[in-house]
C-alpha cells in the first residue's frame, strides 16, 4: 500500500478520535452548564405529546446527545416518573434535537475553529469555578470537533480514485443495501450525531455524493434507536415498550421516506437535483446530507407523532402488559442509567430521599398507634417498613456516592452533602419507631396500663412530633424556606423540648405518690426520650437545606 494512503488512514482515524472526543467534550460541557434548567425542563413534562416533543428538542439540542435523552426517558419510565404516553413525545423530540450537530457541522468555519480550541483550554486552565470551566469546555469541544471533522474530510480525498471504494458505494444507491448500512454502521457507534458526521466529512472531501448515501442517511436515524434498547434491557415492562416504539417510528418513517425517494425518481438523483437548486446548498454535499438529515427527522415527527397512540397499542400487543406486584425492597427514583445525565441524577435522588421521609413518618404514625392502641399487626407493619428504611438509606448513600464521583457543579455537590445528611435522620427516626413498638410489644405482653393523665401528656408530645415531621418534611421537600414554616418548626421544637421536662417532672411526681409503678416509668421516661429525639431529627431534616437558602431566615428574622 502506498504510505501517503497509509498516512491518509491514520490521520483519517485520528480526526475521528477528535471528533468523537469534541463531541463528547462539547456536550457534557453544555449538560452541566444548563444543570437545574435541564431538571426543571423535564420535571414539567404533561402529556401533551407536542409539548413532551419540545421539550425533547430544547433538551437535546442542549446536550447534543440523542443518547443519553433517550437512556434518561427510559430511566424515568421505569422509576415511575413519566409513562409511554409521555415518553413517546420527547423520543421524537431528541431526534430532532441531535440533528443540531449537524446543521453546525455544514458550515465551513474550519479558519476560526482554533480560537474556539485556545479559547476554551484558558477558561478551563485559569477560571477559579467549575461553573465557569464548563463554558470553556463547551467551546473547547466545539473548536476539536470542527477540527476532527477538518482533518477527516482532508485525508478523505484518496477514496475519490480507489475504484473499490467507488464500487462499494455505488451499490449504496439500492435502498435496502443503503438502510441496512446506515442501520448497522450506527447502532456500532451508537451515535447518529457521529455516523452523520462521518458521513459528512467524506462528502466535504468529495469521496460520496448525496444520491449514493441518502438512504444510508434514513438507516443511520434507525440504527440511533440501539442505544434504546440498550437502556431498556433489564428494565421493566413499560420501558421495554418504549424502545420498541422509538425503534419501530424510525423504520416505518425510512421505510416510507426511501418509498417517496423511489417514486420521486428510478434513482435517487431527483433529491440531489432539488438540493443543487438551493443556493446555499450547492456544490456543499455535507451540506445537502445535512439537511436530509433534519427533514427525516421533521418529516418523520410530524407523520407519527400524530399516531403515536396506535403505534403504542401496536407495542403493547408485541410486549404484553403483565400485572406485576413491585417489590417492596427496591429504590423507586435511582436509575444507573440517569447517571449519564448528573443534574437529573440529582433531582433523583432529591426524589428518593422524599419517598424515604414519608416512609420515616408513616412508620412513626404506625408506631405511636401501635404503643397507644396495642395493635401486633401495626408492629409487624413498622419492623417490615424499617427494613425497607435501612434499605433505602443504604442504597441512597450509595448513589450519591456515585454522583459525587461525576462531574458536577458545586450547587448540585453541595445539595449531595445535604441530602445525605437528611437520611441519616431520617433512618434514625425510622430505628426510633422501631424502639417505640419495643415498648408496645412489653406493654401487651406484661399488660402494662398509664394513668389518664400519662396517656394524655403522650398523646400531647405525639401531637408536637406529628407537627415537626409534618411541617419539617414540607420544608425538606420544597428545598426551600417558607419563613412561617420555618418559625413553625422552631416554635414547635422548643415547645416540645419544654413539655418533655414538664412532663418527666409530672410523672417523678406520679411515681412518688404511688400512682405509677417502677415498671410504668421506665416505660414512661424512656418514651419521653424517644420522641424527644425523634422530634431533634425531624427539626435537622427541615432544616437538610443548601445554606445559600437558609440565609433568607436571618434575613427574615
Amino acid at each position: 500500500m502506498d504510505t501517503g494512503i497509509v498516512f491518509n488512514i491514520i490521520n483519517v482515524f485520528g480526526g475521528l478520535g477528535l471528533f468523537l472526543i469534541g463531541m463528547k467534550m462539547m456536550g457534557e460541557g453544555l449538560e452541566l452548564a444548563a444543570g437545574s434548567k435541564l431538571r426543571t425542563m423535564l420535571q414539567k413534562i404533561t402529556s401533551n405529546k407536542v409539548i413532551a416533543m419540545l421539550v425533547g428538542v430544547l433538551v437535546t439540542a442542549v446536550i447534543q446527545s440523542s443518547s443519553a435523552t433517550d437512556a434518561m426517558v427510559v430511566g424515568f419510565v421505569n422509576a415511575g416518573l413519566m409513562d409511554i404516553y409521555q415518553s413517546i413525545g420527547i423520543l421524537f423530540g431528541s431526534k430532532i434535537g441531535t440533528t443540531a450537530t449537524s446543521l453546525l457541522l455544514a458550515f465551513d468555519i474550519k479558519a476560526y475553529v482554533p480560537i474556539f480550541t485556545f479559547a476554551g483550554a484558558l477558561v478551563i486552565t485559569f477560571a477559579k469555578k467549575n461553573n465557569h470551566k464548563y463554558y470553556g469546555q463547551i467551546a473547547a469541544g466545539f473548536g476539536i470537533l470542527f477540527m476532527g471533522m477538518g482533518l477527516m474530510s482532508d485525508n478523505f480525498g484518496f477514496l475519490k480514485s480507489n475504484q473499490v471504494f467507488l464500487d462499494m458505494v455505488s451499490t449504496m444507491s439500492s435502498p435496502v443495501l443503503g438502510l441496512l448500512v446506515g442501520m448497522v454502521f450506527t447502532g456500532i457507534i451508537q451515535s447518529s450525531s457521529a455516523s452523520v458526521g462521518i458521513l459528512m466529512a467524506l462528502g466535504a472531501s468529495g469521496a460520496v455524493q448525496l444520491d449514493n448515501c441518502i438512504y444510508i442517511i434514513f438507516g443511520m436515524n434507525v440504527g440511533a434507536c440501539v442505544p434504546v434498547f440498550l437502556s431498556a434491557a433489564g428494565a421493566n415492562r413499560e420501558s421495554k415498550q418504549v424502545a420498541l416504539s422509538n425503534f419501530l417510528t424510525s423504520l416505518l418513517a425510512a421505510i416510507l421516506m426511501s418509498v417517496i425517494v423511489a417514486m420521486m425518481s428510478a434513482t435517487p438523483a431527483a433529491v440531489p437535483a432539488l438540493a443543487e437548486s438551493i443556493p446555499f446548498l450547492k456544490g456543499n454535499t455535507a451540506g445537502q446530507i445535512s439537511v436530509v438529515h433534519i427533514a427525516f427527522n421533521v418529516m418523520r415527527t410530524i407523520i407519527f407523532l400524530p399516531l403515536s397512540t396506535p403505534i403504542i397499542k401496536l407495542t403493547k400487543l408485541i410486549i404484553r402488559d403483565i400485572d406485576e406486584e413491585r417489590e417492596k425492597m427496591e429504590t423507586v427514583y435511582l436509575d444507573t442509567r440517569i447517571l449519564t445525565t448528573p443534574p437529573m441524577a440529582v433531582l433523583q435522588v432529591e426524589n428518593e430521599c422524599k419517598r424515604l421521609g414519608e416512609l420515616a413518618r408513616k412508620n412513626y404514625g404506625y408506631a405511636m398507634r401501635a404503643f397507644f392502641e396495642g395493635d401486633e399487626q401495626l408492629i409487624e407493619k413498622v419492623n417490615k417498613n424499617e427494613k425497607i428504611i435501612d434499605f433505602l438509606t443504604h442504597e441512597i448513600t450509595r448513589y450519591i456516592v456515585k454522583i459525587n464521583g461525576l462531574d458536577i457543579v458545586d450547587s448540585d455537590r453541595k445539595t449531595m452533602g445535604v441530602m445525605y445528611s437528611a437520611i441519616q435522620d431520617m433512618e434514625r427516626i425510622g430505628d426510633h419507631a422501631e424502639n417505640i413498638t419495643e415498648h408496645a410489644k412489653e406493654m401487651i405482653a406484661n399488660k402494662v396500663k398509664f394513668t389518664d393523665d400519662a396517656i394524655a401528656e403522650l398523646h400531647h408530645l405525639d401531637e408536637l412530633v406529628t407537627k415537626l415531621l409534618d411541617d419539617g418534611l414540607s420544608l425538606f421537600n420544597a428545598q426551600n424556606v417558607d419563613f412561617d414554616v420555618a418559625k413553625s418548626v422552631i416554635e414547635t421544637e422548643s415547645s416540645l423540648d419544654s413539655h418533655v421536662k414538664i412532663y418527666k417532672f409530672n410523672h417523678i411526681n406520679r411515681m412518688n405518690s404511688g400512682v405509677c409503678s417502677a415498671e410504668n416509668g421506665t416505660i414512661y421516661l424512656d418514651m419521653l426520650t424517644i420522641l424527644e429525639r425523634v422530634g431533634d431529627h425531624a427539626n435537622n431534616v427541615a432544616f437538610s437545606i443548601p445554606r445559600n437558602k437558609l440565609g433568607s431566615i436571618a434575613k427574615k428574622g
